[in-house]
């Protein structure tokens, strides 16, 4: 096993559940739940990756660049037996045939589908880590994660506990997506 793909430690994630890996699903472009639900149905096309658990629909507000329309987010559980680094392709595959742009950081977007997490494995390279390096500063990716991952512990630390740090108030499901 690599240095960057090693099992988690102490620092790194703790569970076991009925899932392999964590997506997080986000849109502020067009029919965004829409697009959601075609990622989805792109990702998983193939039976190489199946949705063990998906969370509702929570429509919040744009980070990082604020200037820019709202969101709708949501996260998966998913069972896979594909490595880390042809899950990651795949999510991007799915965010290319959508066509993503990538024009700035932040910026408004068709569909971003990000690894959160994958089993109990914590990856350090140039363009890929696992968890998802900025998920203890993100509500509207804790919030969804918790419907499909209650018990899921990063760093140490529950979803509750890294909530607690956060204002979460922006973050509101969307009744009937």
């Amino acid at each position: 096993m690599s240095r960057a793909a090693q099992p988690a430690n102490a620092t790194g994630v703790s569970s076991r559940a009925a899932f392999d890996a964590t997506i997080g699903l986000g849109s502020n472009i067009g029919d965004r739940a829409g697009n959601i639900e075609h990622a989805i149905e792109l990702l998983t096309a193939d039976g190489a990756v199946s949705v063990a658990a998906r969370s509702a629909f929570y429509r919040t507000a744009p980070w990082g660049v604020t200037d820019q329309d709202w969101f709708v987010n949501a996260c998966l559980a998913v069972k896979t037996d594909v490595s880390p680094r042809e899950l990651l392709r795949r999510c991007q595959a799915v965010e290319n045939d959508m066509k993503r742009v990538r024009i700035q950081r932040w910026g408004p977007r068709i569909i971003d589908v990000d690894v959160l997490t994958f089993r109990d494995l914590k990856i350090d390279e140039p363009d890929f880590v696992v968890p998802h390096p900025r998920i203890a500063e993100r509500a509207f990716v804790l919030i969804p994660l918790k419907d499909v991952a209650p018990d899921l512990q990063i760093d140490g630390a529950s979803i509750d506990e890294m909530l607690s740090k956060l204002d979460a108030s922006d973050v509101q499901p969307i009744e009937g997506a």
